[in-house]
């Protein structure tokens, strides 16, 4: 291994090419997780991300690599920035100057596994390294054309061929899928590995916590996100309830230009991102109910964390974290803004189940997620490999 590795690592290592994991099965497993979309302010892909590190810190039986996009690079402490420029000053996201410095951390730290959270990351660039130094390389299904689509003006009609054309082939040379959705029409092929939704263990009933009479957005101010079909249907609603929308996004200033055309501008306030777990649980609770109206959710953490907060959750047929809930979410049909209304409608009307969010919340804790991921991905290493084509 050469020395850049070594000082990567944090050790010293021995020379010469490294044996496969199933040769070597007292050596940690070596999982590197790499993403593009992470900033700041990001949502559901960051806060999976960060759970996953608090909780491999330490883990004796994985040794736990994050590859994301920075002001400049850098490496220490498992964590590794490569140099990027600002994309959105809202979130926080950046766009690498190249694939380059991937690819040299990834020879770098020779992994067992290769997790590409992004389609947009040199994808095929990313396997063929992870195949070179004997990895797996697990393409991580966060998005869809669909959602992709919804978030460019215009027919998405036209759009959704092309993002479906780009997921294919980003996955063409992987060695698994993983998501929570079924993949075939975005990568013309079922997902191999279960995504697995999680929960900080700050998302628990709070009862002590007054409940509102606010409907509360948490997440990404964009037209994907289903912003402006929540507007809508606070502007149908029979009953005049106050909504607010937590986060920030490019969609800010047309959401408040559309809501002073629907003429409830005086219902409608916005408060900005709010990244503290403790804080977000207890605005959750605070809650009269709390939507999460994309209809192309592939991941949605907020749905279940409002739910294991204690608030009456609200969420699209489509939306995965929803069907985990139970009778604490109230769902509606795509493309159905009355259906929406009249789901938070009951949801409004509902009373918390305290119990059944407890429940919920042990259910999905973190430390459970990630060595159920953890099982699986030794399982994928020492299975016979079979690439799709």
């Amino acid at each position: 291994m050469s020395p850049e590795a070594g000082r990567l690592l944090g050790g010293d290592h021995d020379e010469g090419p490294r044996r496969h994991l199933a040769l070597v099965p007292d050596r940690p497993l070596r999982v590197v997780d790499v993403a593009l979309w992470y900033g700041e302010r990001s949502g559901g892909i960051r806060t999976y991300l960060d759970a996953k590190v608090a909780q491999l810190a330490d883990h004796p039986d994985v040794e736990h690599h994050l590859i994301t996009p920075g002001p400049a690079e850098r490496h220490a402490g498992g964590r590794h920035e490569l140099r990027a420029v600002r994309l959105a000053t809202s979130n926080g996201y950046r766009i690498p100057l190249g694939g380059g410095g991937l690819r040299r951390t990834l020879r770098d730290l020779r992994p067992d596994v290769v997790l590409l959270h992004d389609p947009f990351w040199t994808p095929r660039g990313v396997s063929a390294v992870a195949h070179e130094v004997g990895a797996l390389a697990v393409a991580v299904h966060h998005g869809s054309s669909e959602l992709d689509a919804a978030g460019i003006p215009g027919p998405q009609s036209a759009y959704v061929p092309l993002f479906r054309a780009w997921l294919r082939r980003a996955s063409r040379e992987v060695d698994a899928i993983m998501s929570v959705v079924d993949t075939t029409a975005d990568c013309g092929r079922p997902a191999d590995v279960p995504l697995r939704l999680g929960l900080h263990d700050a998302f628990r009933p709070r009862p002590e916590v007054p409940r509102g009479d606010e409907t509360v957005y948490v997440g990404r101010l964009a037209r994907e996100k289903g912003v402006f079909a929540l507007l809508e249907a606070a502007a149908r609603s029979a009953e005049p309830w106050p909504l607010r929308f937590v986060g920030s996004g490019p969609a800010r200033e047309r959401l408040a230009a559309r809501a002073a055309r629907l003429r409830i501008a005086e219902r409608v306030h916005f408060a900005p991102f709010v990244g503290d777990r403790d804080e977000l649980a207890r605005l959750y609770a605070g809650a009269r109910c709390v939507v999460m109206p994309g209809e192309h959710e592939t991941f949605g953490l907020v749905g279940i964390e409002a739910a294991a907060s204690g608030a009456r959750a609200v969420c699209c047929t489509t939306a995965p974290s929803g069907r985990l809930c139970g009778t604490l979410v109230h769902r509606y049909a795509p493309g159905d803004v009355d259906g929406l209304a009249a789901a938070i409608a009951a949801a409004r009307a509902a009373t918390p189940d305290h119990d059944a969010s407890a429940a919920l919340a042990r259910r999905h804790a973190w430390p459970q997620v990630f060595a159920a991921e953890l099982d699986t991905l030794r399982h994928l290493v020492r299975r016979p490999r079979v690439r799709a084509v």
